[in-house]
């Protein structure tokens, strides 16, 4: 099993001390820190990268040069993460919806990139200047070369919102990160479970729509046992080509009760990561492990 926040928190580690004011447009900070240097090469439809290292200790990560500037980018954390965390690649191809099948390494290795790209500091500030919007991510999204997906999911776990992102195949929840007030209120996406009926997901996938918003949606749609009050906003995306939907819920500031909700008033949270899953979108590799 995965030790996300231990893999969160040696990503820290690796990242303490190092000037990240430019890291938006130059990721060379970290290259040069595990003393690699970034090629780039064409290579098949899908295939992202690899990391070949030699007998001396030098190695060169070699990114796909036809992907989206985002994918690259994420490519080159992810081959250091490899570097860093000593984990083997098993850079399998698999197609767009089963991120959830892909090797716990490769997982490991998203969730270390996510942090590299998206440093925790800097980007709560720019969570925090508004409430949990699919235009924020987007935003996000051009401001850190990252994926939708991966924007979404970090937003979702460093906002003081009760909020989730939720990453879902044509017909089951995949994966969800949950912000830390959302899980002090004990509210829980089940994993694997069926796309819930009114969902604003669910709607989608039926009738084919590409994004959707409604804040009518009852709270025991996505959450059990929920208490009384509270108003919650879904907005979701679907993408039939690649049987992929994305859904961000979220509650009104202040539309619950008349208690306040711990953690939920604009204050900076802990960086507490437990339970969270951040995707990348889905990236796919070389199958072939390149050493010398």
């Amino acid at each position: 099993m995965i030790d996300e926040v231990s893999i969160r928190s040696k990503a820290r580690q690796f990242m303490r001390g190092l000037d990240l004011s430019n890291i938006d447009q130059d990721l060379s900070v970290y290259t040069r820190k595990v003393d690699a240097k970034i090629t780039y090469e064409e290579m098949g439809d899908g295939e992202s990268g690899y990391t070949l290292t030699r007998r001396n200790g030098k190695s060169t990560i070699v990114i796909n040069e036809v992907e989206r500037r985002e994918r690259q980018r994420f490519s080159v954390c992810h081959e250091v993460a490899h570097l860093v965390l000593g984990l083997a690649s098993n850079h399998q191809e698999t197609p767009s919806w089963s991120y959830a099948k892909r090797e716990d390494n490769e997982i490991a290795c998203d969730i270390f990139a996510s942090e590299l790209l998206m440093p925790f500091d800097v980007f709560k500030l720019d969570v925090d200047q508004e409430e949990p919007s699919f235009d924020l991510v987007e935003r996000l999204r051009a401001k850190y070369g990252a994926s939708f997906a991966a924007c979404a999911s970090r937003l979702a776990a460093v906002t003081d919102y009760p909020c989730a992102f939720v990453f879902m195949n044509s017909t089951v929840v995949r994966y969800a990160s949950r912000s830390k007030a959302l899980r002090d209120l004990n509210a829980w996406v089940e994993m694997r479970s069926p796309i819930p009926h009114e969902s604003v997901a669910l709607r989608l996938i039926q009738g084919g729509e590409w994004s959707g918003e409604d804040s009518r949606v009852s709270q025991d749609v996505w959450f059990r046992d929920w208490p009384k009050g509270y108003e919650l906003t879904e907005l979701a995306k679907h993408y039939p080509t690649f049987e992929e939907t994305f859904s961000l819920i979220w509650f009104e500031q202040d539309s619950g009760p008349d208690e306040p909700v711990k953690n939920w008033s604009g204050t900076p949270t802990q960086e507490d990561d437990d339970g969270l899953k951040e995707l990348d979108g889905v990236l796919r590799f070389h199958s072939r492990s390149k050493k010398k």
